[in-house]
């Protein structure tokens, strides 16, 4: 029998270990990689992230995951995480300008200081856009996650939008579509809530 297992990919981001020890608590099988061949082989791929996009597109593109990473997203169930939701984008003008994977149409912009204090960290309630989302199943709306960001999503796709959070002006929290999924928050700081959708993930995965 081939084993399966969801890959983490490990492109020195930040906080890889703590989202493979959130999901492993699940009971998720991880495989922690920058392998494009156990990547292919996956049944599901997480990309986490923290730190600029520039860096983590330079990283990206030392370990030769672009590629691989373009053609598996659009196969197999993704769920980026911070950095990794940003990822999905065209480009960023965060430490000059750096093409994203263009998977979705849209750029990474710095967050509006004027009234609030930047990086955007703590706590901060959500707004569902997709009342019949994968991701927050069973969930209540309002509910809060942790947040550490600079830098949003300006989504060109308001259709993909599946939650929202305001910091001074209206952030893009999540986004999903068919397959993909990815959050401006991270899940594994964020309590129970957070691993609920974590769960929803792996209950989406079906492994």
């Amino acid at each position: 029998m081939v084993k399966k297992y969801i890959a983490v990919i490990d492109y020195n981001a930040g906080n890889i270990k703590s989202v493979s020890n959130a999901f492993a608590r699940l009971g998720a099988n991880i495989e922690v990689t920058n392998n494009p061949k156990i990547i292919s082989n996956s049944s599901a791929i997480i990309l986490p992230g923290v730190g600029s996009f520039g860096d983590a597109v330079k990283n990206l593109e030392a370990f030769r995951l672009v590629d691989i990473l373009k053609k598996e997203i659009k196969s197999k169930p993704f769920l980026g995480i911070c950095l990794g939701l940003q990822l999905l984008f065209e480009h960023s003008s965060e430490q000059g300008f750096y093409e994203g994977l263009g998977i979705f149409k849209g750029e990474i912009q710095k967050i509006p200081s004027e009234g609030v204090k930047i990086p955007h960290m703590g706590w901060n309630q959500i707004s569902l856009e997709k009342p019949h989302s994968r991701l927050f199943k069973d969930m209540g709306n309002f509910v809060n996650f942790y947040f550490v960001h600079s830098y949003h999503v300006v989504c060109r796709e308001n259709e993909i939008i599946s939650s929202t959070t305001d910091y001074g002006i209206k952030i893009t929290a999540s986004v999903e579509k068919d397959n993909i999924f990815a959050v401006q928050f991270h899940p594994e700081k964020s309590s129970m809530a957070g691993m609920k959708v974590l769960q929803n993930f792996l209950e989406f995965v079906n492994i």
